[in-house]
């Protein structure tokens, strides 16, 4: 999974209409062979189904390898395994285990509070069976209160049994391979593969900087803003800027890019094909 090259990810459709959009979204991108699709798994457990349906549905197409998320939110341990038995199964021994976001008015998350204990958790269970991914977050976790508790976290989810990590998006390519100089220290040895979102629209990914913690400098926020409702230009800028980023990350020895599409295949679909091998 970590040899040079590409992944997806994907959230799970809640109408009919968007499993239709999904499934032609899939189609396009899986002729660029990615190494994985991977299906997230919504705030406090509520896409559980969905998340459960689409991966199984992904699964009988044979390849790629598809990556379920599963969080600290999937329930207790109890269902928690009967649904890994449930992948394992189907063919699917790959996971993206963590901790998940905690729903506006929940105290606290499942039984599992930290990705660490539910990585461990698996392993217990399942020993060897699933390679394990978790997440990483090169500009620092917006919860943790410093970047060193941080990297003491992230090596106690390295520690229980993680084999590669994929980060939080992000803009600045420096802020990547800082994050990973930083990591070795640490004494983490695991793949980091970056994670990048393409900019399609202003509002949305502003929004999304704001929810994830993600650093959107301000002469790019500017640069978004002066198109105004060109949709058209922020598309071609932001196909531009991507793939700058990008070729940066691959020259500068990133093992590949995980792609957060938001179930839309154009902006990735062009990123790639600009991309130097």
């Amino acid at each position: 999974m970590t040899k040079r090259g590409f992944s997806f990810e994907f959230f799970p459709p809640r109408t009919a209409e968007q499993k239709v959009a999904l499934e032609a979204t899939q189609k396009k991108l899986r002729q660029l062979q990615p190494h994985f699709f991977s299906v997230t798994f919504g705030a406090g457990g509520s896409t559980l189904d969905a998340t459960r349906e689409t991966v199984l549905a992904m699964q009988k197409h044979g390849s790629p390898i598809v990556v379920p998320h599963l969080s600290c939110m999937g329930g207790t341990p109890e269902s928690i395994k009967k649904l890994l038995q449930t992948y394992q199964e189907a063919g699917i021994n790959h996971i993206l285990a963590l901790r998940g976001d905690v729903p506006s008015g929940m105290g606290s998350v499942g039984y599992f509070r930290h990705a660490n204990e539910l990585i461990e958790f698996i392993r217990t269970e399942f020993g060897d069976a699933f390679h394990i991914t978790a997440a990483a977050y090169p500009e620092v976790h917006p919860e943790s209160e410093s970047r060193a508790s941080d990297l003491k976290y992230l090596k106690q989810k390295v520690d229980a049994g993680v084999d590669q990590l994929i980060t939080q998006f992000f803009f600045n390519a420096d802020a990547y391979f800082q994050f990973v100089d930083d990591a070795r220290a640490a004494g983490i040895d695991v793949p980091i593969i970056p994670g990048i979102m393409p900019i399609t629209n202003y509002s949305n990914i502003k929004r999304f900087c704001d929810f994830c913690g993600t650093d959107m400098p301000r002469w790019l926020q500017y640069k978004l803003r002066d198109f105004g409702d060109d949709r058209a230009a922020i598309q071609a800028f932001g196909t531009e800027f991507t793939t700058h980023l990008s070729q940066r990350l691959l020259d500068g020895g990133a093992p590949s890019i995980h792609f957060y599409t938001l179930n839309r295949a154009r902006a990735t679909l062009d990123i790639v094909k600009n991309l130097n091998p």
